[in-house]
This record gives structure tokens, C-alpha cells and sequence, in this order.
């Protein structure tokens, strides 16, 4: 199979890996760094997501040798305080160097192999400034991409106090892509049983797979 034709440069991808949180629901620890299948889980995350861009970016706010070792730019928050995602999202904007971010979280090793793409269309298609996933009647906000650009109005949000991700969704032109399909596969990890089950998920070689996994809380 032939490699796919590289995107113009005004609709080229920067893939954020956001790894900024403080992983309270798995004991305090890293939770990008905890092993899945014999890797840290986000080199799972990390490599579903690099075929989908033009460049990968990281998003951590604690060990951060451990994330270089990745070999990608490793960016913290510029608004302190464990802000959450959109922080995250702030320091990628401000870095990345394509105008369209696409983000995901560092404890989601089955996300689709076709996020961004559908992504890319529906945000193209709309003239939207924001995509985000959506699975049934549930919106994925930390799976969306979104234009460079909003790094002021993000900044805006963030100096005013603003940390909710779908508030500041509300403020902006979003367009939602139905992933009902792929459901499964928005499955994330956040403490040490959903980590042991998940262990259980991946094949004999190491790869996530979600066949016969059921998505948490599908509403």
C-alpha cells in the first residue's frame, strides 16, 4: 500500500499527547508511564496517533526526562496549578507548528485509527473551529482538533479562571463527529483495575485490541 499524499501545509496536524495530569484515580502516579503489556501505556497512545499527523508533541508536567526519552518536544502548562487539559492544550497551541492541533490523553491506548481523519472533514467541511468526538449521546471533549489560532481565546478563558473543557467548547464554532462505530475504542485507563483489565484486552503481540471490550458509561 502507497503512503498517503502529504496534506497541504495550511491543513497539516500536530498531535498532542496530553500528559499533564495528576493521576489522583491511580494512586498519584504518572499514569502515561504506567505499564501496559510490557510499555508505558502511552507508547500504545503514542503510536496509534503518530500514523494520523505530521508531528507529534507532548504535554507533561512531571518527569519530564521520562517523556523526552519518547523522542518527541515535550511542552508543561504556562498556566500553573495542574489546570487540566485545556492548560495543555494552551502550551500546544502556542508550540505546535501546523495550524491544526488534534489532542488526545495519554491513557487511551485503543483510540481509532481513523480519529483524525474524520476529525479533519468534519472540521473542513463545517468551517468549524473545533471538531470533537462524540459516541452516542456522549461527547468525548479530549478528543477533538482544533485551530491554532484559538490559542488567544483560550488564553482568554484560562487568565479569567475558566477549566471546563466543554464550557469553553460552548464559547466556540464546535462541529461533533459520531464515533458510534468505534465506541470501544474512546476506552480509558484511569485506575489499577481498568488497568488489569486492559492487560487482559491486549493481543499476544503487544498491540491493543478492542475487540469484545465495551465502553464505560456509553451515556
Amino acid at each position: 500500500m502507497s503512503p498517503p499524499a502529504p496534506r497541504p501545509a495550511d491543513r497539516r496536524i500536530t498531535g498532542l499527547l496530553l500528559a499533564g495530569g495528576q493521576g489522583s484515580r491511580m494512586g498519584g502516579v504518572d499514569k502515561g508511564l504506567v505499564e501496559l503489556a510490557g510499555r508505558p501505556m502511552a507508547a500504545h497512545v503514542l503510536e496509534r496517533l503518530a500514523p494520523q499527523v505530521d508531528e507529534l508533541i507532548v504535554n507533561a508536567n512531571r518527569n519530564l526526562d521520562a517523556w523526552r526519552a519518547f523522542g518527541h518536544p515535550v511542552f508543561s502548562d504556562d498556566i500553573g496549578g495542574f489546570g487540566g487539559p485545556l492548560a495543555g492544550l494552551h502550551a500546544a497551541l502556542l508550540h505546535a507548528r501546523h495550524p491544526l492541533v488534534a489532542t488526545v490523553p495519554c491513557d487511551s491506548p485503543f483510540l481509532p485509527a481513523d480519529l483524525v481523519d474524520r476529525l479533519a472533514g468534519a472540521l473542513h467541511s463545517a468551517g468549524a473551529q473545533l471538531a470533537v468526538a462524540r459516541t452516542f449521546d456522549r461527547l468525548q471533549p479530549v478528543f477533538c482538533l482544533c485551530r491554532r489560532e484559538l490559542a488567544g481565546p483560550l488564553a482568554d478563558y484560562l487568565h479569567g479562571g475558566g477549566r471546563g473543557v466543554a464550557r469553553w467548547h460552548d464559547t466556540l464554532d464546535v462541529v461533533e463527529v459520531s464515533f458510534d462505530d468505534e465506541a470501544a475504542a474512546f476506552r480509558n485507563i484511569n485506575t489499577p483495575i481498568e488497568l488489569a483489565e486492559a492487560g487482559r484486552s491486549v493481543s499476544l503481540d503487544g498491540t491493543p485490541a478492542i475487540t469484545g471490550i465495551q465502553q464505560r458509561n456509553p451515556t
